[in-house]
């Protein structure tokens, strides 16, 4: 090829580049959970999560590429977030974000929230909603999990007890996604909160919501 059809081939290839758009985006994550009585309608918790963002990325991509993991499987509950001084002040601690082994400081009971999985045994009630605007550039996936009365099993009676380490006085939660099995699960958000009491008079239902957004026309880095 001589240098003036070389010339000719580079200056096309510059034209065609210059047609393709220059667009960057980013997605954001957040996360939030709401604990209540279904049936007064009290409210015990409102508050936003920590995102596990290494977990939540392999999660993402594992989905979108069909790999059969990734997906939400369960919700994950503990007693290890917070300590209650005998004066009651409560310390908090850090959200667990960090690791791929990353769990709860201690968890204590899980629900299998996947309402595809043959391991749910209540889908109707403890399942995954995708909830889509047409037009918006968010998409929530929202989380429902109903903790009935008979559930966890060697609950206390009733919700008035002083001792804060016990395994049903709940201070931490987190969502868990499939990565092959149910002993190999991936922790991909985590919250910590006052510490609730789930006891045999109360029901106890969680609604835990996951906001995916895109972020267009960045400018690259």
């Amino acid at each position: 090829m001589d240098l003036k059809n070389q010339k000719q081939k580079e200056k096309s290839e510059r034209k065609k580049m210059q047609t393709i758009p220059n667009e960057t985006g980013a997605i954001a994550l957040s996360g939030h959970i709401k604990i209540f009585d279904p049936n007064s309608g009290e409210v015990i918790v409102d508050k936003r999560n920590a995102i596990h963002y290494e977990n939540m990325s392999e999660s993402l991509a594992n989905s979108l590429a069909n790999r059969t993991v990734g997906q939400i499987y369960s919700m994950s509950f503990g007693n290890g977030g917070s300590n209650v001084d005998p004066t009651g002040v409560i310390t908090y601690l850090p959200p667990n974000t960090t690791g791929q082994n990353a769990d709860l400081y201690n968890p204590t009971y899980s629900k299998v929230v996947d309402d595809l999985s043959a391991a749910n045994t209540d889908p109707t009630r403890n399942k995954l909603t995708v909830a889509h605007t047409t037009g918006a550039v968010y998409t929530d996936i929202v989380v429902s999990c109903l903790l009935d009365y008979g559930e966890p099993a060697g609950q206390s009676a009733f919700d008035n007890s002083t001792d804060f380490n016990g395994d049903f006085v709940f201070d931490e939660l987190g969502l868990k996604t499939w990565n092959g099995s149910a002993t190999s699960l991936r922790l991909v958000t985590h919250v910590i909160f006052h510490p609730v009491q789930k006891s045999l008079n109360r029901q106890i239902q969680i609604d835990y919501t996951v906001r995916i957004q895109t972020l267009t026309n960045l400018s690259a880095t």
